[in-house]
C-alpha cells in the first residue's frame, strides 16, 4: 500500500473540506501594520501566543476602532502545523466586526463548528482539537492588551486542563454531546488530560478540585438515574425534576418527533447547546443551523413555534434562546 494510498483512506477523510482548502489557502494570513491601522483610525493589538504542549505558536493583528470597540480587520501568522493554521484563519474570520467583549466569548468549539462541512461531522480529527484551543488564548490576550487588564480578568470559567485550556462547561458539554465514557475519549476530543495528566485523577503533581474521573463518575449517575426513572414511571418525569442529561434527552425527542423534519425540508436545522434554570424559567439555548441561520423567521414565528411545541410537550415555563 502506498503513502497517498494510506493517507487517503484513513487521516485525510477525517478533515473536513473547509479545512483542507484552509490549509493551502488561508483567507487571512498576513500581518496589519501601524501605517494601515492608522488609515483606519484604528488601534493596532498584536497578540502573541504559544502552544509549549506542541509547539505551535499564533500571532493575531487587530485593528480596533477606538470608541466602538469594534474590531474593523483581523489577520494572523501561524507557526504550526496545517490544522493550526485552519483554526487561526477561522479565529481571525470570526473576530471581524465583533467588538472586544464580544469576540473574547468565542471559544475553541465554536472555532472547530465553524470549519465544519456539515452541522454533525467534525472538521479534524480529534487528535488535532487543541490545534483551535490556541484561539482561546491569543484572542484573550489580544483583549487584554486593548483594555490594559490581564488575561486572567476573562476567566469567568473553571478551568479544568490547565495544559489545554479547556474549561469545566466544555468537558460537561462534550462528554454529554458525544456520550464519553473513557479519559481516552476525553483526550481525543479536547486535549484534556493528554499532557501533564495532573487533571485525570488525584495524584498528579498538581493538586485539583475537579477531576476528568469525577466527570465521567458524574455523567454515568445521571446516565442511571434517566434509565432508573424511565423503567420505574414509563418515562413519566416532570420536567423540573429531571437531571440535565434528562432534560437535554427529552428537548431533543421532542425536537426530533415535531420539528426538527420541517427545518430540514427547508434545508436548516438546529441544535440544543445548553439548557439552564433562570428563576422560575428553563432558558434552552439554541444554534440555528444551515439556511435557518439566516431566516428571517428564525426570531419570529419560527421561534414561537418551537418554543410553543416545547411548552405544550414538557414545560410551560420553556423559553427558547437562539445564540
Amino acid at each position: 500500500m502506498g503513502f497517498d494510498s494510506l493517507i487517503g483512506g484513513t487521516i485525510w477523510d477525517q478533515y473536513s473540506q473547509k479545512v483542507t482548502d484552509l490549509m493551502n489557502n488561508p483567507q487571512n494570513m498576513g500581518e496589519i501594520t501601524q501605517e494601515q491601522a492608522d488609515e483606519m483610525g484604528a488601534t493596532l493589538i498584536v497578540a502573541d501566543f504559544g502552544a509549549e504542549s506542541c509547539g505551535d505558536a499564533v500571532r493575531l493583528y487587530w485593528a480596533v476602532h477606538p470608541k466602538s470597540d469594534v474590531i474593523m480587520h483581523s489577520k494572523f501568522k501561524s507557526f504550526g502545523c496545517g490544522t493550526a493554521i485552519a483554526s487561526s484563519d477561522t479565529m481571525a474570520e470570526l473576530c471581524k466586526g465583533k467588538t472586544v467583549d464580544e469576540a473574547v466569548k468565542i471559544t475553541n468549539i465554536d472555532v472547530e463548528m465553524a470549519m465544519r462541512d456539515d452541522p454533525d461531522t467534525p472538521a479534524v480529527p480529534p487528535q488535532k482539537m487543541h490545534c483551535s484551543v490556541m484561539a482561546y488564548d491569543v484572542i484573550k490576550k489580544a483583549a487584554a492588551q486593548y483594555k490594559g487588564v490581564d488575561m486572567e480578568s476573562f476567566e469567568s470559567e473553571v478551568i479544568v486542563c490547565e495544559c489545554a485550556r479547556v474549561s469545566l462547561s466544555t468537558l460537561k458539554e462534550v462528554i454529554r454531546l458525544n456520550d464519553l465514557t473513557t479519559i481516552e475519549q476525553i483526550a481525543d476530543y479536547t486535549k484534556a488530560g493528554a499532557f501533564c495528566k495532573s487533571c485525570i485523577r488525584p495524584g498528579g503533581h498538581e493538586a485539583k478540585d475537579i477531576y476528568l474521573v469525577d466527570l465521567l463518575a458524574e455523567y454515568e449517575k445521571e446516565k442511571m438515574a434517566a434509565t432508573a426513572d424511565s423503567s420505574a414511571g414509563g418515562g413519566a418525569v416532570d420536567f423540573a425534576q429531571m437531571t440535565i442529561f434528562q432534560k437535554l434527552k427529552a428537548v431533543d425527542k421532542v425536537i426530533d418527533d415535531n420539528i426538527r423534519q420541517m427545518l430540514i425540508m427547508d434545508g436548516g436545522d438546529m441544535e440544543i447547546i445548553d439548557i439552564k434554570e433562570n428563576g422560575a424559567h428553563f432558558d434552552i439555548y439554541i444554534r440555528y443551523l444551515g439556511a435557518c441561520s439566516g431566516c428571517a423567521s428564525s426570531s419570529t414565528g419560527t421561534l414561537y413555534a418551537i418554543e410553543n411545541i416545547l411548552q405544550q410537550k414538557l414545560d410551560e415555563n420553556i423559553r427558547v434562546l437562539p445564540i
